[in-house]
């Protein structure tokens, strides 16, 4: 069981969270990274509300994916605070920290990033696995997903046998399966058509709606960000508040 480090009781500005409500799932405070002499984030503050889901926008280069990679533990910020459900977790070790994204947050990347080895149904049932549930309740677990992503019939298949909708839609169901707490979702669609990048976002936002599920969107697309619930914005490292 991972000991989370305690949380800083300071707040972030009220322009950048959720409005008041049930207390954040996710706070971040004077968040500053710095990659040799590039500044990529400069002192943000960002709160996320259980259940919501927050498009970060910006263009390319303004620091938007970092500012995610830092919220989901991937990357260590150089200073500030990272606080889930009111405990720190960017004094977590590599080892915590990994156990967490497993545990808690699901991904979904640009480009899938499923293993081309395994089929569908495996990609899907995988973070149930590396949790330790039984294989055959696993693949139970995932294959009840298929009919969701309109995918019947391509359990078996393997990502290069779909088109990059359907793997895309197989990486959201894969993200979702373990029920986090949060998914980080980092330029979904950037891959895709008008059209698939629709269906996926529909699947993504719907199914995170009803089992309670936050989602940290990074996209640079309006079409995109307006699936989400609030909008901010980040340029030359810093959040600019929310989007008109």
């Amino acid at each position: 069981m991972i000991r989370l480090p305690a949380a800083s009781t300071s707040v972030p500005d009220s322009s950048t969270g959720p409005t008041p409500g049930p207390a954040p799932v996710l706070v971040a405070t004077g968040l500053e990274k710095r990659f040799g002499s590039t500044q990529a984030l400069r002192g943000i503050d960002f709160a996320l509300g259980p259940g919501e889901i927050v498009a970060v926008m910006g263009p390319s280069g303004s620091g938007k994916s970092t500012l995610l990679h830092c919220l989901a533990g991937i990357l260590a910020p150089d200073a500030g605070a990272v606080s889930f459900e009111g405990a720190r977790i960017d004094r977590l070790g590599e080892n915590d920290r990994s156990r967490l994204r497993r545990t808690a947050f699901g991904f979904v990347f640009q480009f899938g990033q499923l293993v081309a080895e395994l089929s569908a149904l495996e990609n899907v049932a995988l973070p149930l696995l590396l949790n330790g549930l039984g294989r055959r309740d696993a693949q139970d677990a995932a294959a009840a997903w298929f009919p969701r992503l309109g995918l019947d019939g391509m359990e078996r298949r393997r990502p290069g046998e779909m088109s990059g909708g359907q793997a895309q839609r197989v990486a959201v169901a894969r993200a979702l399966v373990a029920a986090p707490r949060i998914v980080f979702a980092d330029e979904p669609t950037g891959s895709l058509d008008s059209l698939a990048g629709e269906q996926v976002m529909e699947l993504l936002t719907t199914a995170a709606s009803e089992q309670g599920t936050s989602v940290v969107l990074v996209t640079h697309e309006p079409r995109v960000a307006a699936f989400a619930e609030r909008e901010v914005v980040v340029r030359d490292g810093r959040l600019s508040g929310l989007a008109s």
